[in-house]
């Protein structure tokens, strides 16, 4: 009897098995899939280009990116993820897949894509896997969004910097597909709520820390 119970357990544990090797097998045929399909190129509008990153929080990253020079609106959102309309609740959950993400309206006269991928790692933990700060989950994760294969080499060849000097670079790197914008309380959220706890416990000390390391890009008025 009991070599009949280790038996079967031998035939459910090879199952189990075989079916975990299956499923990482389609995970990383998905990835594989993701990671060479075509981006998603955003047509350039009255002079003015749009780019996408993730890193964090999307109201320090909305701070940020608006106060660089050349900049012209910085909306929170979401993106990188395989759910359609999601709202924040959702997206909280790190079950849609999304990051909290930032689409960055920009004169590409004043600023190139290059030095907005300059501030991206500037003002960021670049090491931090799966968050920044204190905020944790897939959720906040580091995303870093090409449109073509121009914006692709800029942003390989700044990792290959970057991990030659010996860091371990946590972002990922994924062509843009669709941004979807938050719902409207999230939009300008440090500027209409200056006196917030977390804003004045993370996004200002945040600014502050990558403002140190790129004062030639911020803007006068920008400053705190």
């Amino acid at each position: 009897m009991k070599t009949l119970s280790l038996l079967l357990l031998m035939i459910i544990a090879s199952t189990c098995d075989t079916k975990s090797a299956e499923k990482d097998q389609a995970s990383n045929s998905t990835s594989e899939t993701q990671s060479t399909q075509a981006p998603v190129e955003v047509p350039s509008q009255d002079g003015l280009e749009r780019a996408y990153f993730a890193s964090g929080c999307f109201w320090c990253v909305e701070e940020i990116y608006e106060s660089v020079k050349g900049v012209e609106e910085a909306i929170s959102g979401y993106s990188g993820g395989h759910t359609k309309n999601p709202t924040y609740e959702q997206s909280n959950t790190g079950r849609t897949g999304h990051a909290e993400a930032n689409e960055i309206i920009y004169y590409p006269s004043v600023v190139d894509f290059k030095t907005l991928v300059d501030v991206y790692f500037a003002s960021q933990n670049i090491e931090q896997v799966n968050g920044q700060g204190p905020d944790r989950g897939s959720q906040y994760r580091s995303i870093i969004f090409y449109q073509n294969d121009q914006q692709k080499k800029i942003i390989e060849d700044k990792i290959a910097m970057l991990e030659k000097d010996g860091l371990n670079v946590a972002a990922e790197v994924k062509p843009f597909e669709k941004f979807w914008k938050a719902e409207d309380y999230h939009q300008d959220y440090a500027k209409k709520h200056p006196d917030n706890g977390y804003i004045q416990n993370v996004s200002i000390p945040r600014f502050k820390k990558f403002a140190a390391k790129m004062p030639e890009v911020i803007r006068e008025d920008a400053m705190h």
